[in-house]
């Protein structure tokens, strides 16, 4: 079983990059993703967020979840009660 090495952001490829310990690498191009699952100025925020600050839960979420619903959740609009 292959072990991750490092996870990271880079800037140059605008990819977050993962390699494992038998060398191979994937590499989630972060433009892509965003174009396909985003569909506003939040949602890209978001992603951003994750990018920069948790690239490895990004790529959990790319790789793993289901983008759409998780940023349907955590961008949903509440109307504060008055």
């Amino acid at each position: 079983m292959k072990k991750l090495i490092s996870c990271a952001f880079n800037m140059d490829t605008v990819c977050v990059e993962l390699v494992y310990s038998d060398n191979s690498m994937i590499s989630i191009d972060c433009t892509a993703v965003e174009n396909e699952v985003a569909d506003n100025l939040y949602q890209r925020s978001e992603l951003d967020y994750l990018i920069y600050n948790d690239p490895l839960a990004y790529a959990d979420l790319i790789l793993n979840g289901d983008p759409q619903v998780y940023l349907k959740a955590v961008t949903e609009y509440k109307k504060p009660e008055d």
